[in-house]
């Protein structure tokens, strides 16, 4: 006997009803004397047409998956193609030196001719095409490296770009558009060009309004706020040594200050001790490093010339695609420091970076540091390099003399009986005093 089945999400009640509508429909017509073709024309499945199991329903479920998936890349897509034209506008007006050729009022003829050219759609007036010249004039004057380098911030996101958007690239005379930029809404975009003052603060809050989804009245609490300028990151020479695409984003994923407040050392505690105490608390580490960093190994030999050097940490950041060395010092920075540093990031460039990896960076991590210090031992450094502080690292001594949970436990008990005892005290006194 076949399994009674209803179509997905329809109870047996919902069902008869609808059974009921349609037959009721077929026989008014029916009474109008409508054609047998056109009663026929109306139906409604049978109940043994099918029979429904749960292969069936984890189909339906991809078809719905993979539909939501082809109207997000449709969205990408068209928000992509509308961007990449006013890019191309706003270049053209650069480029053919619109206002030198055709007057002053050209953007304002170009919108009224845009707008009676195309009645239904938004987005013409001259405001909006004079935001189109300063968005492609902001990025193109002030980049001394080609736009087209910029990359997501994360893996997920430029491989979903490359599928949808692949062909936005531009290989027209002037800067290329950034497929980086499809990524987030016109108004956006303005709002950016308009309260930023360099392409690293905008780069800045293009990736911020992508990781965490903005709408455009966020992206403006957040600039309104300086959250870019209350995240500074490391002290370092990364706007000097790497192309500004990798170096906004390292700039970025680094801190000034890491908080160690996961870890116990004893008082005065050595260089390697906070090394082996980082490794083993290493999920933590990772935590407070931030997104994208991957632990490749401790004290990770490298052999140059013959002779064997090793390396604190070493890591590799997925989203910048390249190998980041961290050394640790248990105090203060040293201008020295830097350039230990320096020759080690040099050797893994040269004996460990791949062809398809970006140059490696440098993180130094110790007690304290003198920003002016630091950028005085940067002159003369070749490799991208920055340098951070540490705090909250908990001391042995410290801990031991604070008292234990059990210990607690039992100060919390001899205080209940105190008060116990305190009120049943009271309590006689008071009976004591009523008989007098």
């Amino acid at each position: 006997m076949g399994t009674h089945a209803y179509p997905i999400g329809t109870t047996k009640i919902e069902f008869t009803r609808y059974k009921n509508i349609v037959y009721a429909l077929r026989t008014q017509l029916k009474k109008q004397n409508m054609s047998d073709d056109i009663r026929n024309n109306i139906s409604v499945p049978h109940i043994h047409d099918t029979h429904l199991d749960t292969e069936y329903g984890e189909w339906l479920e991809s078809l719905k998956a993979r539909y939501q998936q082809a109207k997000v890349r449709a969205v990408i897509k068209v928000n992509g193609e509308k961007l990449l034209w006013k890019w191309q506008l706003g270049r053209e007006l650069v480029m053919r030196k619109a206002e030198e050729r055709w007057g002053s009022g050209v953007v304002e003829q170009l919108s009224f001719d845009l707008q009676h050219a195309f009645p239904d759609e938004k987005g013409f007036g001259s405001r909006n095409l004079w935001h189109m010249k300063q968005w492609y004039l902001f990025y193109s004057e002030k980049l001394k490296w080609p736009i087209s380098e910029l990359q997501a911030p994360d893996i997920q996101f430029e491989t979903k770009l490359k599928r949808a958007v692949s062909e936005l690239e531009s290989n027209v005379d002037g800067t290329p558009f950034p497929i980086l930029f499809s990524l987030i809404g016109w108004s956006h975009h303005v709002e950016i060009i308009k309260k930023t003052k360099d392409v690293e603060e905008a780069l800045f809050y293009i990736r911020r309004t992508i990781e965490n989804g903005w709408s455009c009245s966020a992206l403006k609490n957040s600039m309104d706020a300086d959250v870019y300028h209350k995240h500074p990151g490391a002290v370092s020479n990364f706007a000097d040594k790497l192309p500004l695409p990798q170096a906004a984003l390292a700039q970025e994923i680094t801190k000034e200050n890491y908080d160690f407040g996961f870890l116990t050392l004893p008082d005065g505690f050595s260089e390697a001790q906070l090394e082996a105490a980082l490794t083993i608390q290493m999920a933590d580490f990772l935590l407070e490093l931030g997104k994208g960093f991957a632990f490749v190994g401790r004290q990770k030999e490298i052999v140059v010339a013959g002779r064997s050097r090793r390396i604190d940490l070493l890591f590799y950041h997925i989203y910048l695609r390249c190998y980041v060395v961290v050394e640790l010092k248990a105090v203060a920075f040293e201008p020295e420091f830097a350039g230990k540093l320096n020759y080690y990031v040099a050797a893994v460039d040269e004996a460990v970076k791949r062809e398809s990896d970006n140059p490696t960076i440098g993180l130094l991590i110790c007690s304290n540091m003198d920003r002016t210090d630091v950028q005085l031992a940067f002159r003369g450094i070749t490799t991208p390099l920055g340098v951070a502080s540490y705090n909250n690292v908990q001391i042995e001594e410290i801990v031991k003399q604070l008292p234990t949970i059990e210990q607690l436990r039992e100060r919390v008990k001899l205080l209940e009986l105190q008060i116990k005892n305190h009120q049943k005290n009271s309590m006689e006194e008071q009976d004591g005093t009523t008989k007098d």
